[in-house]
Parts: C-alpha cells; sequence; structure tokens
C-alpha cells in the first residue's frame, strides 16, 4: 500500500473516497472549480426500469451496514479504515493511522469532521454531497436522483447517478454483485472533478450497531482561564 504522508493526505483529501462521499473538508474550497459539466441522463429501456426498481428496492432494504473499507485515489494511493452506518441519516467512518480523521453524521442532517491532529472541527450538511443521498430514509432511483449509466455485465451491476436538482455537485457510480444483489464498492466524482473508489471489505448488513457510534460530542480538550 503507498504510504500517504500528513501533507499528502491535505493535499488529497478533497479526493477522498469517504470524504468525498460525505462533502469536501473546508480546505477544499479554495482550490478553483471547473467549468461545471451537466451529466447526461441515460434513456433506460424497459428492461433497464425493472432491474433498477430491484436495486432501488435492495439499497432501501439497507438498514445497517458495518465493514472494513479501502479508499483509492486515481493516482493509486489508498486509505483504510471502518465505516458503520444506520439509515436514515446516521454514519461513523474511522480512517487508520496515519490518517487523523473522524466523520460522524448524527442522524439530524449534519456531518462532522474531526481532524484530531490539527484539533478542528467542521460541520457539513449531508444534503449538499454527492452521495448523501445514501443516508436517507428512503433513495428513488428517478426523480430526486438521474441515472447517467447502467451496465449488467456478468457477476456485476454498474449504477450512475446524479442529484437531479444539483447536476454540477457530483456523480456516484455504484457496483453491485448480482448474485446475490449486494453493494460492492462505489466512485463519487465531485464538483471538482476528483475521483475516488471505496470498496467495502468483507461488508455486514444487518448487524447490530451501537447507537452511542453516532453521539457527537466536541472531543476536542477544553481550556480554563486561570
Amino acid at each position: 500500500m503507498p504510504f500517504i504522508s500528513r501533507r499528502q493526505f491535505l493535499l488529497t483529501l478533497g479526493t477522498s473516497g469517504l470524504v468525498a462521499a460525505v462533502g469536501p473538508p473546508p480546505f477544499a474550497f479554495a482550490a478553483p472549480a471547473p467549468t461545471p459539466v451537466t451529466p447526461k441522463a441515460l434513456r433506460l429501456t424497459d428492461q433497464q426500469r425493472a432491474e433498477l426498481l430491484l436495486v432501488q428496492d435492495y439499497l432501501n432494504g439497507i438498514h445497517t451496514l458495518t465493514s472494513r473499507f479501502s479508499q483509492t485515489t486515481p493516482d493509486g494511493r489508498q486509505s483504510h479504515g471502518q465505516i458503520y452506518l444506520s439509515r436514515p441519516g446516521r454514519m461513523r467512518i474511522e480512517y487508520d493511522p496515519p490518517i487523523p480523521v473522524l466523520l460522524v453524521a448524527d442522524g439530524n442532517g449534519s456531518i462532522y469532521y474531526y481532524d484530531r491532529e490539527l484539533q478542528q472541527v467542521t460541520d457539513m450538511r449531508a444534503s449538499q454531497t454527492p452521495a448523501g443521498f445514501l443516508l436517507r430514509d428512503h433513495i428513488t432511483l428517478s426523480g430526486d436522483l438521474t441515472v447517467t449509466t447502467y451496465e449488467h455485465n456478468p457477476g456485476a451491476i454498474r449504477v450512475g447517478v446524479f442529484e437531479t436538482k444539483e447536476p454540477g455537485d457530483g456523480t456516484v457510480t455504484m457496483v453491485f454483485d448480482d448474485k446475490p444483489l449486494q453493494l460492492r464498492q462505489w466512485t463519487v466524482v465531485d464538483a471538482q472533478r476528483k475521483e475516488v473508489t471505496v470498496a467495502l471489505d468483507n461488508p455486514h448488513f444487518g448487524a447490530a450497531v451501537d447507537p452511542k457510534l453516532f453521539y457527537w460530542t466536541d472531543p476536542r480538550p477544553t481550556t480554563t482561564g486561570k
């Protein structure tokens, strides 16, 4: 696995998979934005519509998820960690060292980004992020989301989508095993056209998840006056 230094991580964090999936950190906003590219909707066949309904039902059937993950940027750099998901709205992402990052979605629409090394906390809205739909109570692969890609090859299904009302925010392409249907990875291309892929390693769907994992209290040490 390529080593990711602290400086490299800060420079490439805007392309990191799970961070990109929930929104760029504050220092990524300083980068000049390229001209927005509006993705195009796919003209679906009747067969594709029928299969997409099965994918939609599957996604809505995911209530909890725990998994190790591997995150890869286009230049081959990798990071790893643990993800916990409890729909609707709750998620926790813990990166392995040396990445000092924790992300928590508390179920109230906020996602907290904590850098342990810098002792910085930033909160953002899940609704403003390319893959925020994964936290919704109900996912609809039509209307709110527009399908850009659908491919069903032996063993795998690929579905690309974007937020219909915010086409410039980016796209998400999900990859599923097809027999049985199971989410395996997703690729986010954000508004700055930065791409990252997140693969789930031995995921467990439907497992009990401690709700305390999603409670957010500011972990920064407090200071007291003299």
